[in-house]
């Protein structure tokens, strides 16, 4: 951790003269301000989205995983995801989890807890996100669960500062899922995070570490604003049967290849299928000079789950 000098103004009173008069020499000296101290994250959010509102809400078409660095592991898992899967009870419940919490259409509050003892900043907490959960970022200095302690839907969060930037480190989380289109996270992620205030404006860095799906690290951006109106409700479910059409306990899915709608994204918008894929390089700005080399090519007629020239 590390702790920051401020100046801090100590008076010194003292008698000079015949006549009793009391002078006040003013000093001034750095003190140094505790770690847990730099900045105040509490407080009402409401989420930003006009950066890219809609990959947020509704959420990312089928097949359209382009900017996120999948393997093909990864790839089989999504073009096998059906929708339907959340109309199971077992699914409406669901919260997100902390790998994509902040991108989902929710607002959240932020408190802090405070030691009584010593008055620091233990923990920051986080409430609000999709399904309400109640997640915590561990200040003070606690070390991780071992590797066979459960997982939960937040996972296991500590942070440490950074000047005014807190820094956050998470694992433990439950196999999950970073998109709203069946692109899925294992319970091997983790997850490191940075923090940023400026005034109302609340900016978290999220970089995803995925063994079992990932080839790269997946980095993205959200943005708050703050709201001191804000009400938060209670979560409430009106959980519905099963998928109508089907026997008691069926799982919605597609075999590998028999998604029909997998090839939608990339049709209507005039892509070719290969750059919907997800490979690494479609997340670097470079990666427009083969997307055009392939449109003057005819390219994008490759068969889902294929892998990358």
């Amino acid at each position: 951790m590390h702790a920051r000098g401020h100046l801090r103004e100590m008076a010194i009173v003292r008698r000079a003269g015949l006549w009793g008069v009391w002078t006040v020499v003013i000093m001034t000296m750095a003190v140094a301000e505790p770690a847990w101290a730099q900045i105040d994250f509490s407080g009402e959010w409401a989420m930003l989205t006009h950066e890219d509102q809609p990959h947020r809400l509704p959420g990312p078409a089928l097949g359209e995983y382009q900017g996120t660095p999948l393997n093909d592991a990864a790839r089989r898992k999504a073009d096998s995801w059906d929708a339907s899967l959340l109309t199971l009870p077992e699914h409406q419940t669901m919260p997100h989890p902390s790998t994509y919490g902040f991108r989902g259409p929710s607002n959240m509050r932020i408190q802090k807890i405070v030691d009584p003892r010593t008055q620091q900043v233990a923990a920051f907490t986080m409430f609000g996100t999709f399904g309400h959960e109640q997640r915590v970022i561990w200040l003070d200095g606690r070390p991780h669960p071992p590797e066979h302690a459960p997982h939960t839907w937040q996972g296991f969060s500590t942070g440490y500062w950074e000047g005014d930037m807190l820094t956050i480190y998470t694992t433990h989380v439950k196999t999950g899922w970073i998109h709203r289109n069946g692109v899925a996270s294992s319970d091997q992620t983790t997850m490191w995070e940075h923090w940023i205030r400026n005034d109302e404006i609340l900016t978290l860095v999220n970089i995803l570490y995925d063994p079992v799906y990932l080839t790269e690290p997946f980095i993205r951006t959200t943005n708050w604003r703050l709201a001191p109106g804000q009400q938060l409700g209670p979560r409430r479910f009106d959980p519905i049967d099963e998928v109508a059409g089907h026997p008691k306990g069926y799982v919605p899915h597609y075999l590998p290849g028999r998604n029909p709608y997998i090839r939608e994204f990339a049709e209507r918008y005039g892509i070719p299928f290969e750059a919907t894929r997800g490979y690494a390089e479609s997340m670097y700005p470079e990666y427009q000079i083969k997307l055009k080399q392939m449109m003057e090519a005819g390219s994008g007629q490759n068969q889902p789950g294929g892998s990358a020239p």
